[in-house]
């Protein structure tokens, strides 16, 4: 029988301890918080979106941090095998708009009981509360690990401690500094999904503000589109956020990072009309209200927190009957609403991010097995390793389906 030691008590290190005990492992889940789960109680903004309901090509495609590398696990433990692992044990499942799905109950915090239980039954020892200090290899093994309560012996470890965002909740980067110890090239941990700050100081007078059913496209410094997104976004103090900037800003983020130049974002803020028939539009609405000033009949097109601002760019004078308002400007007040122009200067802190981009280099993990090519009996799952998703469920089904394959080869 093989003493398996798994650090981090997340949805891969839960699932990864519950496969290694099935398989006849004698487990032991180290957890440096007073609780596990701490992270996947809180996403999906607590309902937790498990996975996505994609076929395969399409998951590896939402998968830009080195999706290739999951080709095997997926296989091994797809989205339907994860959905039929949940259901068996009690949890229903729904799919809900953009392919996601969640438990019925949109609770996470039913996905983390579930998840314990399961490791419980399957004879996982679950120790909250310890920290783990390193990682003892005695001549190209795993020998170990120190903790602040002594020395534990392991025939295998598994890192599943997460990466750098959401530090409260115990995401702190230690197994990068584990697996660097012994030997493993680290990509930079950076931003993965996060909001974006703006250069724009009239930003702030939109906080608050959140805006659905537009489209959000992505451009670099030389214009060259990046990507695009439709769908709701928010205005926060420094800039933006919400489901398709959070969607965008793995890419943008990555641009941002490597060429060290602005983004500017474009938004389409009447993304069903052409502007023929958006300048048709506003002309009926100038008509309807053309004895009123240009300020105040603007109500039909746009929210009130956004029209000040939206004036300003204009460069219209606000108190400018409707009747008097040229051609020429109502044509750029249509491109105003077709191209309400952002800069994006830089991504907020890694800490705020949802994911880690970076991590532990795949080229040094055996995609088949989660191990180490480095070190025999050591193996990562999660977050920790240089994969990440967009939203959607893409990181979750990422963290579990490593769990899966870790835990059951680190136990053979």
């Amino acid at each position: 029988m093989k003493d398996i030691i798994v650090i981090g008590a997340g949805p891969a290190g839960m699932m990864a301890a519950g496969q290694a005990a099935e398989q006849g492992g004698r487990v032991w889940l180290l957890e440096k918080k007073d609780r596990v789960g701490s992270k996947l109680r809180i996403t999906g903004k607590g309902r937790c979106n498990i996975t996505a309901d994609v076929d395969l090509e399409s998951f590896i495609k939402a998968i830009p941090g080195n999706g290739r590398f999951l080709y095997s696990v997926l296989h091994e433990f797809s989205k339907d095998d994860l959905v039929n692992f949940f259901n068996k044990r009690g949890l229903k499942t729904k799919v809900e708009r953009g392919n996601r799905v969640f438990p019925v109950s949109d609770n996470a915090q039913d996905v983390v009981d579930l998840l314990y239980n399961y490791a419980r039954v399957a004879g996982v020892n679950v120790i909250t509360s310890v920290k783990v200090l390193r990682i003892e290899p005695d001549n190209g093994k795993v020998a170990g690990v120190e903790t602040n309560q002594g020395f534990m012996a392991a025939d295998a470890v598994i890192i599943a401690t997460g990466g750098m965002s959401y530090p409260g909740t115990g995401s702190t980067g230690d197994g990068y500094q584990w697996a660097q110890s012994l030997g493993h090239t680290i990509i930079k941990p950076r931003p993965g999904l996060v909001p974006l700050v703006v250069e724009e100081n009239w930003i702030k007078d939109l906080q608050g503000l959140s805006l659905k059913n537009v489209t959000a496209t992505a451009y670099t410094a030389a214009g060259k589109k990046i990507n695009s997104d439709f769908g709701e976004l928010l205005f926060t103090h420094f800039g933006l956020s919400g489901p398709i900037i959070l969607s965008m800003s793995r890419d943008i983020g990555e641009y941002l990072y490597h060429e060290k130049q602005p983004v500017t974002v474009k938004l389409d803020l009447k993304p069903a009309l052409d502007e023929n028939r958006l300048n048709d539009r506003v002309l009926r609405d100038f008509d309807k209200y053309s004895r009123k000033h240009f300020k105040n009949a603007l109500n039909e097109l746009l929210p009130q927190k956004l029209i000040p601002v939206f004036i300003d760019l204009a460069g219209i004078d606000p108190e400018k009957p409707c009747h008097q308002i040229s051609r020429t400007e109502r044509l750029a007040i249509v491109r105003l609403l077709k191209s309400f122009t952002l800069t994006i200067t830089k991504t907020r802190p890694l800490a705020e991010a949802i994911v880690t981009a970076g991590g532990v280099s795949v080229k040094e993990v055996n995609p088949q097995t989660m191990e180490s090519k480095l070190v025999q009996g050591l193996y990562f799952a999660g977050e920790v390793l240089d994969v990440d998703g967009y939203t959607g469920g893409y990181n979750l089904q990422s963290a579990f389906s490593t769990g899966f394959v870790a835990g059951r080869n680190a136990a053979r």
